[in-house]
């Protein structure tokens, strides 16, 4: 793995090896790191001489996988499409400052970037239909595979509810619990589910927990309304999967999501989702376990909470938990094993990459 780190640093594990580059923090956002050092991360590609390169990113580093496969045509290339940028970080800030028209220009400016970079490689794989692929392929790129992140669905279940966590609350069984999990940020629009929250009948008794960290949590909480919750980032697994099988409807606003790994973690845990119709939401809600409605609309959104939780439960908490175990991490892997990388090797055969036959043989085996 070659990752943005605070320092230069290589962890030699046998079968692991982690290339850290030092890499400045990302303005306002102390998690994440911006890695421009295109050349450090040539020069660990170069020490390594990997067979098959995948590349999580669509800006500066896929242009480092390429330099490296023209001077070892061998080498094969796999994209991921982890974010849906020109949507997420183009269109939508772009239209508030510049309106719609030239925003939506600039948006299609940066899928026909994603278009010229991704036909460069060998295979590439979205995380969802709606998410990126269909995008992908309007704008030229060939055989775009879909491969869902893995869950560690083991870790969740409705058998983790926890009375204990709902008496803290001051919750009885007939008063609904809600519950979103991630960033509090302006991407993520908890603010929209804070709003439809708030626009619920005093009388349901309804609370309001937002688990997660982000730039928005003050500024819930300066709202003063004791019934909304922001208890922070949680690093114990176990305790997140009590806090959402103890809830009883998950509540998302975000528009953009490439996969959710919360909205499935949230379905493994029995839980109805209500979310927006966009992004992977629409693969992964469907009518018989969730309600999504237009993005934005706070309105329509508390609508949908109330009609969840006047539905049948636990025939929904049944169908949640069949369509989470779709996407456990042993079915990512097969499809990854299975199929993109023996695409990507074959691909790299054609080109004169002499071990990639070999190659794609062993890894259907592992």
């Amino acid at each position: 793995m070659v990752i943005p780190g605070p320092r230069d640093e290589v962890i030699d594990e046998g079968r692991a090896v982690t290339v850290a580059i030092a890499s400045p923090h990302v303005p306002g956002s102390p998690h994440y790191r911006l890695l421009l050092r295109n050349g450090a991360v040539r020069e660990a590609l170069e020490r390594h001489r990997p067979d098959l390169i995948e590349c999580q990113d669509a800006y500066n580093l896929p242009w480092a996988a390429i330099a490296h496969r023209k001077r070892h045509p061998e080498t094969a290339l796999v994209a991921a499409y982890f974010t849906d940028f020109p949507t997420v970080y183009v269109e939508r800030p772009f239209r508030k400052v510049i309106g719609s028209t030239l925003g939506g220009a600039a948006s299609r400016l940066c899928y026909r970037y994603c278009g010229h970079l991704y036909r460069r490689f060998d295979s590439v794989y979205a995380l969802s239909e709606n998410g990126g692929a269909t995008k992908l392929r309007a704008y030229g790129v060939p055989n775009v595979e879909i491969v869902g992140l893995g869950v560690e669905l083991g870790d969740f279940g409705p058998s983790r509810r926890d009375p204990q966590v709902r008496r803290r609350l001051g919750l009885e069984d007939r008063q609904p619990l809600l519950i979103y999990v991630g960033r509090l940020d302006g991407e993520k629009k908890p603010d929209v589910v804070v709003e439809a929250f708030r626009r619920l009948p005093q009388e349901l008794g309804a609370k309001l927990a937002l688990i997660g960290e982000g730039p928005l949590r003050e500024q819930i909480a300066a709202l003063g309304d004791p019934r909304i919750m922001t208890p922070g980032y949680l690093k114990d697994r176990s305790e997140l999967a009590k806090w959402l099988a103890s809830a009883d409807i998950y509540v998302s606003g975000m528009a953009d999501e490439t996969f959710g790994v919360s909205i499935v973690e949230a379905q493994a845990s029995g839980l109805p989702v209500v979310g927006v119709a966009a992004g992977a939401m629409i693969d992964r809600v469907t009518n018989r376990i969730g309600r999504l409605g237009p993005v934005n609309d706070s309105e329509a959104m508390a609508k949908n909470i109330l009609a969840m939780w006047s539905s049948d439960r636990a025939a929904i908490a049944e169908e949640a938990c069949k369509e989470a175990r779709l996407y456990s991490w042993d079915h990512s892997m097969d499809a990854l094993f299975g199929r993109v990388y023996p695409d990507a090797f074959a691909r790299s055969a054609e080109r004169g990459g002499v071990p990639a036959a070999a190659l794609a043989g062993s890894l259907a085996k592992a």
